[in-house]
């Protein structure tokens, strides 16, 4: 937990993403082109769209993040313009959490260079006796962001969930890697800017490198501790910041076969409401061929089945789908499901923080 971010930014960074920038294996870097108060994003490395600005490659809208085929190019390139890179931090999100031998000389490359090393990968870096060691000739740090913290610091579910009066978010998905957490983020900005007060609690290591004050790695911990430190961190931001909203940041999807995350968060953060993002062109899940995404309908039914609570909008996820299909797409969605559906990411979170006016009205008339 960091209640207290005064020390952001951390320094400047280049976001690695070789060959998986605007992939679904690159959401760690999308994420952090997008938002982090973490780091100050100066530059991407991807060869495939060197020369280009990420924000354009990705959204459509210059963020003058310019990618480069090499950390050498983005390393120089910054210190000609005076803001030297202090930062190289891995924005690959692959299968399993592994890092590649390529990858792996690009890590050797940045420590030569002198700069800090932040990974998320289940692959830790600090644990590479080679790595480790040119990291320690250059006196620079290695965080492995995924590394499980030790377990006398971790919380076991005890009930305190019931203490929290702010109004719980839950933003969970059809699928991994569908953009839960830019929905979350865009959610959290938007009810801050509408007057409200709001956290957010990150549940995986982009979270964490964005800078959520409330974060735990959801994939790094023993399972006994899963459900309480769901609790702890829902329960430290009503505790520290007594919001209006909290939001919890989904993981997985309840039927991918391979991250079947969200129960955890629905039994232990008890969310008051879900917003259920949705990629309505993915027919399969994520990586996974031969495994039919499970109807939209039916995934609304089983949130709504095991939380006792209501599935109050579906937020859309607008891959391979060209501008003018989005509005007709979401009300599409609508008439099948009775619910609203909104691309937070093309239009803006606005009508999610009218919709939950209501939500806010009835649950201050609850509270003790």
């Amino acid at each position: 937990m960091n209640p207290n971010s005064s020390n952001f930014p951390e320094g400047n960074a280049v976001l690695y993403c070789e060959g998986a920038f605007n992939t679904t294996y690159g959401k760690t870097a999308h994420g952090l082109v997008r938002f982090t108060r973490r780091y100050r994003v100066l530059s991407v490395v991807d060869s495939c769209y060197a020369g280009q600005d990420a924000g354009d490659v990705l959204d459509g809208k210059n963020k003058n993040i310019p990618v480069f085929a090499s950390v050498e190019a983005a390393e120089e390139a910054s210190r000609a313009a005076g803001t030297p890179v202090t930062h190289f931090v891995v924005g690959l999100a692959p299968d399993g959490g592994r890092l590649s031998p390529d990858a792996r000389q690009h890590v050797k490359n940045a420590l030569q260079l002198g700069l800090h090393i932040d990974s998320g990968l289940h692959d830790f870096l600090s644990e590479d006796p080679d790595i480790a060691e040119i990291a320690k000739q250059k006196n620079v740090r290695i965080r492995d962001i995924r590394k499980p913290p030790p377990r006398s610091q971790l919380h076991f579910f005890s009930g305190r969930i019931e203490q929290v009066e702010s109004l719980k978010i839950a933003v969970l998905g059809t699928d991994s890697a569908i953009g839960k957490r830019t929905t979350a983020w865009l959610l959290v900005h938007a009810l801050n800017n509408a007057g409200y007060r709001c956290e957010m609690i990150g549940t995986g290591q982009t979270s964490w490198m964005q800078g959520a004050d409330y974060c735990l790695i959801l994939d790094s911990l023993v399972n006994d501790f899963v459900s309480g430190e769901i609790e702890y961190a829902v329960w430290s931001a009503w505790n520290h910041s007594r919001p209006d909203v909290i939001v919890i940041e989904g993981q997985g999807s309840l039927m991918n076969p391979a991250y079947p995350g969200g129960f955890e968060i629905l039994a232990a953060g008890r969310p008051d409401l879900v917003f259920l993002q949705h990629a309505p062109m993915r027919k399969e899940y994520d990586g996974f061929p031969g495994y039919p995404l499970h109807p939209l309908a039916q995934q609304i039914h089983a949130v709504e089945m095991l939380s006792g609570k209501p599935v109050a909008a579906v937020t859309i996820n607008h891959e391979n789908l060209p501008p003018e299909k989005i509005p007709l797409v979401c009300d599409a969605i609508t008439q099948v499901t009775g619910l609203p559906a909104v691309d937070v990411l093309y239009s803006g979170a606005g009508e999610l923080v009218n919709l939950l006016i209501p939500y806010l009205e009835n649950h201050k008339k609850r509270e003790p």
